[in-house]
């Protein structure tokens, strides 16, 4: 069983809950355990939350006012990638990694949070166009009354 799909969002804060909710149902009626759907959906928020904050560039132009979220269930595997239009990361070499902070603070939680909650996580900037894109796949697990297990 496979199932993906993308939206192109605006960057405003009313769109990470609507790609939450989306991630939430597609699993829901997949029939994929609660628990990985709530971890997937707070990786999801959290990268959505990011785009909506840091993904626009200097400009007021379309692109840097939107970005995307795309989704792939397949087989035993959820893929999910969050692109946006901003300035992207830092070079490779330069970017630090995510670094767990205190647990008062308002800000700087997002990228940790998605490396726990997931098993893969990829950080990195669109190539030549510019953007960030935040990309983290989770194994599924099913419940037993899974209407569309994995075959």
């Amino acid at each position: 069983m496979s199932i993906w799909w993308s939206l192109h969002l605006r960057r405003d804060a009313a769109s990470v809950p609507l790609a939450r909710r989306l991630l939430l149902g597609t699993m829901e009626t997949a029939g994929v355990d609660p628990e990985i759907s709530y971890d997937l959906s707070v990786a999801l928020s959290e990268a959505c939350a990011n785009a909506v904050e840091h993904g626009g560039g200097g400009t007021r132009d379309h692109a840097s006012e939107a970005f995307r979220v795309t989704a792939y269930l397949d087989g035993e595997k959820c893929r999910i990638e969050v692109a946006d239009a901003g300035p992207g990361f830092p070079a490779a070499g330069t970017r630090p990694r995510p670094q767990p902070v205190p647990a008062e603070a308002e800000h700087g939680r997002g990228l940790c949070l998605i490396e726990q909650l997931a098993d893969h996580v990829h950080i990195g900037n669109k190539p030549g166009r510019g953007g960030a894109v935040v990309s983290f796949d989770k194994i599924l697990k099913w419940r037993e009354d899974a209407p569309l297990t994995a075959v």
